[in-house]
């Protein structure tokens, strides 16, 4: 039996029409927001200050994890730095809140999808 090359048909015309290109500059300074995101743990401290309604002290939210205090304080980092909460130091404790601006941060990247 003998092998005959496949034949290969060109497209006289494109499958779709093309597509606006993407803007990874207007898109990039949110990466650092989904990064903070993407983490269970900053996840439930976000869920912890949503339910709580007001700012939680530190002590509180450390007490709500079977995590060490450094890691708590890093995954605060991470929430801070992206702007998802603000904090504000008491003495020896610090307070964290739920940021005003995060539902602003999220909303403005859906308007960049188009949504």
């Amino acid at each position: 039996m003998s092998k005959r090359p496949l034949d290969v048909i060109a497209p006289k015309e494109p499958c779709c029409s093309p597509a606006k290109k993407p803007q990874p500059r207007r898109t990039a300074p949110y990466a650092p927001l989904f990064k903070a995101l993407s983490d269970e743990t900053r996840l439930e401290i976000l869920g912890l200050l949503a339910g709580a309604g007001a700012e939680l002290c530190v002590c509180d939210i450390e007490s709500h994890f079977a995590l060490s205090q450094p890691t708590i304080s890093h995954h605060l980092k991470i929430l801070r730095e992206a702007g998802l909460v603000t904090s504000e130091r008491r003495g020896t404790w610090a307070y964290y809140a739920l940021s005003r601006k995060t539902l602003g941060l999220l909303a403005e990247f859906q308007a960049l999808l188009g949504g």
